[in-house]
């Protein structure tokens, strides 16, 4: 691996962790590494491939905290039924 590529991802890693927070940022951090990876193979844009992967990582991490907390409401809304 080049030295150049570490720190592209590094770089954009930093900055897409400081511009987001922390509330989804294990979606951003985890998308952010494989769409840099993606993006180094696919012709050499790790940093575009990191922002990319950071937005869609950062998607998919509220998605799935929005299915969990409406199954624990309607789990909940099945307990008080009972």
């Amino acid at each position: 691996m080049k030295a150049g590529f570490i720190q592209s991802v590094l770089a954009a890693l930093a900055f897409s962790g400081a511009a987001l927070g922390t509330a989804h940022a294990a979606g951003c951090m985890k998308g952010a590494v494989v769409g840099g990876v993606a993006g180094h193979y696919a012709g050499h844009h790790a940093v575009v491939g990191a922002v990319g992967g950071c937005l869609v990582g950062r998607h998919m991490a509220k998605k799935h905290a929005q299915e969990q907390a409406a199954q624990a409401q309607a789990a909940q809304h099945q307990a008080a039924m009972q």
